[in-house]
C-alpha cells in the first residue's frame, strides 16, 4: 500500500523529528534521492538546525526549515519520528495532506498517520528506507547509498550499540559495494572539529554534575555558551557521549537551552543515553519525547531548575 501511494504521488513532503540525528537526516535524504529519480517533486523539511557533521551528505542543502503556506502535497513521509508532535510546526501543514506515511523503528511510536511502516527490530529507520526503495525496484545510486550507510552507521553507534544486527552489516556492505567510503563517512561524523566546538566542549564539561549515587551524569549547554564560543546548535552533536562514558554512570543527560526567537520563550531539549541497563525511552516518552532504550530525547518548557531536579531525581529509582 505504501509503495502504491508513493508511486502515485507527484509531490511529497519528507520530514523527521526535531533535532535530527544521522538516521533521521540520512533516511530523509535517501528517500528523497530515490523519489526524485522517479520524477517526483520532493520537499525536505526540518525546522531544527542540521548538525555540521552531516553537511557532506549529498542533497543536504535541500532541507528547508520552513514550508511555504501555498504548498500542496499528495503525501507526506514522516521518518524516524515516534510522535507526530515531534515534527514541530510542520504538524499544522500535515492536517491538509491526504496521506501521512509513518516510517519508524522506535518502540515508543504512537502509530500516527494514515499508513504505518514500523519495524522495531530494524537497526535504524535507514534500514526500512533501504527495504522500501529496494521493494519498489528503484536503483540505489551512490548518493542514496551514502545516506543509507550514514543512517545505519550513526544509529548503531558505529556498530557498537545493542541494535546492531546482521542487517546492519549486510546493508552497509552493499552500500560500500555501491561506492561508499567508510573512511569518508567516519572522518566527517567523528573527525572534524572547529576551534569553537573545542571551546564549547570545555564549557560543557565544566558543567558536569553527578547524582549522589553516581548513577546519573548531567551536562548543561546554555545560550550563553554558544555566544561565548561563537558556535551554534549545529556544533552540539555527540557532546553527551562525554558523560555517558563516565565510570559507574547508568544514565547521561544533556540539557540544552533553546530560545524561540519570535516569542523569546525559553525551552530545553534533553538528550538521554543509557549504558544499556536502563530504558531511557520511557523517560523521554513521559515528557512527550521518544527514542530507543539506550538513546532518547524530549523537549520541555519547564523551568531549568525544576527540569534539572527531575532529571537528577531519576537516580533514586536506579
Amino acid at each position: 500500500m505504501v509503495n502504491r501511494i508513493l508511486r502515485n504521488s507527484r509531490k511529497v513532503l519528507v520530514t523527521s523529528h526535531l533535532h535530527p540525528d544521522g538516521d533521521a537526516v540520512g533516511s530523509m535524504l535517501a528517500l528523497a534521492h530515490a523519489l526524485e529519480k522517479q520524477g517526483k517533486e520532493v520537499f525536505l523539511y526540518n525546522e531544527s538546525c542540521i548538525p555540521k557533521n552531516f553537511f557532506f551528505l549529498p542533497g543536504i542543502e535541500k532541507i528547508q526549515s520552513k514550508v511555504p503556506d501555498y504548498s500542496v502535497f499528495d503525501s507526506a513521509c514522516i521518518l524516524d519520528c515516534s510522535e507526530l508532535s515531534r515534527t514541530g510546526k510542520c504538524r499544522k501543514i500535515l492536517k491538509n495532506i491526504p496521506e501521512i506515511i509513518n516510517i519508524d523503528h522506535h518502540t515508543t511510536n504512537t502509530g500516527f498517520g494514515t499508513r504505518t511502516v514500523i519495524d522495531t527490530n530494524a537497526c535504524a529507520t535507514a534500514e526500512i528506507i533501504y527495504r522500501i526503495i529496494s521493494d519498489m525496484g528503484f536503483e540505489i545510486c551512490i548518493d542514496t547509498a551514502y545516506c543509507i550507510y550514514t543512517g545505519i552507521f550513526t544509529d548503531t553507534g558505529s556498530f557498537r550499540f545493542s541494535n546492531t544486527n546482521k542487517n546492519s552489516f549486510s546493508i552497509c556492505t552493499k552500500m560500500v559495494e555501491k561506492g561508499v567510503s567508510p573512511h569518508k563517512v567516519a572522518r566527517h561524523i567523528y573527525g572534524r572539529y572547529s576551534l569553537g566546538r573545542i571551546k564549547l566542549i570545555n564549557l560543557v564539561l565544566d558543567s558536569i554534575e553527578l547524582s549522589e549515587n553516581g548513577k546519573i551524569a548531567l551536562l548543561v549547554l546554555t545560550k550563553e555558551m554558544f555566544e561565548k564560543t561563537n558556535t551554534s546548535e549545529e556544533d552540539v552533536s555527540d557532546l553527551i557521549n562525554y558523560a555517558e562514558h563516565l565510570e559507574d554512570v547508568k544514565i547521561a543527560a544533556l540539557i540544552k537551552e533553546s530560545v524561540n526567537s519570535r516569542s523569546d520563550l525559553h525551552y530545553y531539549h534533553v538528550s538521554l543515553r543509557s549504558d544499556g541497563t536502563e530504558d531511557v525511552s520511557k523517560i523521554a516518552f513521559s515528557y512527550g519525547g521518544g527514542g530507543h532504550e539506550s538513546a532518547a530525547g524530549f523537549s520541555s518548557s519547564l523551568p531549568f531548575k525544576q527540569l534539572k531536579q527531575e532529571m537528577m531525581a531519576i537516580a533514586d529509582r536506579i
